[in-house]
Formats: C-alpha cells, structure tokens, sequence
C-alpha cells in the first residue's frame, strides 16, 4: 500500500481537496487492503473485548462477594489503565517471549486494558442486585452458580454492558497505537499517511475507526436489549 501511497501522492492523481474529499482513485486502488486492514482490526479489537469480559465476570464476582477483597481489587485493576499502551505492546514480548510482531502481545495488552475498566464496573453491577432477589432466588433452590447467571447476571447485565460499551470503543482507539509496531489493522493507515503527508488514507482510516466503534456499540446495545426484555415491557407500558 504504501507504494500505492505514494505514487497517488507524487502523481496528484488521487489527492484530499481542500474540502475534505478523499480520493475515489486512491480508494479504489487500495481497498483490498483497507478491507483486510479493517478485519484484523475488527479481530484484534473484538477478541479481547469478549476475553477481558469473561475474565472481569468471576474477578468482579469476588470482589463483590468477598467486601475485603473489594479496594484491592479494584485498585490493582485501574493501575493497569494508567499504563502507556505503547510501553504495553513493547514490552509484553519480553516478559512473553514472543516476536514483537506477533498479533498475541495486542491481544494480551488490549485484555489487561479491558480487564482494567471491567472489573469494577461488574463489581459494581453485581452489587446493586437488590438483597430481597438474592434471598428470593436462594429460597426457591437456586445455588450459587445458577443464581449468578439467571438471577444475578441479568440484572446486573445494564450496568456490565454500560461499561462493555466503553471498552469496546477504547480497544478499538487503543489498537491504531499498534501500527507503530507494523502490526497490521487500520491504524496504518495514519502512519502511512502522515510519513507520506498524504491525507487520504488517514481521513479513511479515522472513518473506518469511528466505524467499527459505532458498529461493536450497537451489537453490545443490542445484547442489552435481549438480556433485559423487561426493561422493554416497562418502557412500553410507560409509553401506553
């Protein structure tokens, strides 16, 4: 892509106008690769979201349950977003062991980032199940695992996917950091672009970006929505 780049940057052929138009030409050019950008960035984005949800839900679980273990927990955890993603993605290969191109060191770094935010916010979520359903489920024989996932999760499930949304957008953010590394997705598309003072591929790249954001924010919106069907019962009622 890059020679793309810069031949269209040379040529004028495909160029920013003073407007803010990209380039059909360039686009054109180039969209095999924008496409394959666009899915590693949907995977190296998406994986950890799901992963950093899964491991927050038993660690917010014992915070919650075990009060003790609440301000360490939480603190220990938002220590982790304090971190500077570019230092993350450097150094995880050394204590990994792994090549500082492999896509595994994003995925690890954007879980840590992702486990950051979570944790408390499921801590939080799972606190505000009102005692009388607790004690309401326990009396009818749920037990504990059966409890926390039709009984505690869902009621819980609003505030949890409040603050999944926000780390959904941030993984998405956070990963262009990466193109600095040469790990493939749509964050290099601004490198290339500013290296070459060609505004094309970054205006694309941040459209993309904004995107894929608007996209992982609506299916999260979505899985809301079939989790918490009485909160569309209330509202229609409301609304009657």
């Amino acid at each position: 892509m890059t020679a793309g780049i810069a031949a269209a940057s040379l040529s004028g052929g495909a160029s920013l106008n003073a407007a803010g138009n990209v380039s059909l030409n360039w686009l054109g050019s180039n969209a095999g690769e924008i496409v394959s950008m666009f899915v590693h960035h949907i995977v190296l984005s998406g994986i950890p979201t799901l992963a950093g949800l899964i491991i927050a839900l038993p660690i917010g679980a014992f915070a919650n349950r075990y009060r003790w273990a609440y301000t360490p927990t939480i603190t220990i955890a938002g220590l982790f977003y304090t971190l500077p993603s570019l230092a993350v993605f450097v150094l995880l290969p050394l204590v990994l062991g792994t090549k500082i191109l492999d896509p595994l060191n994003v995925i690890i770094a954007l879980i840590i980032y992702t486990l950051a935010l979570l944790v408390r916010v499921v801590a939080d979520g799972l606190a505000s199940v009102p005692e009388e359903t607790v004690q309401a489920a326990e009396a009818m024989g749920y037990r504990s695992v059966r409890r926390f996932l039709t009984v505690d999760l869902p009621i819980a499930a609003p505030v949890i996917l409040a603050g999944l949304r926000v780390a959904s957008v941030a993984n998405v953010s956070i990963l262009s950091v990466a193109a600095l590394l040469g790990i493939p997705q749509l964050g290099q598309l601004f490198t290339e672009g500013f290296q070459l003072d060609f505004y094309a591929p970054i205006i694309a790249g941040i459209v993309l970006t904004v995107f894929l954001a608007f996209v992982f924010d609506g299916i999260i919106v979505v899985a809301e929505r079939l989790m918490t069907p009485w909160k569309r019962a209330r509202t229609e009622e409301v609304t009657a």
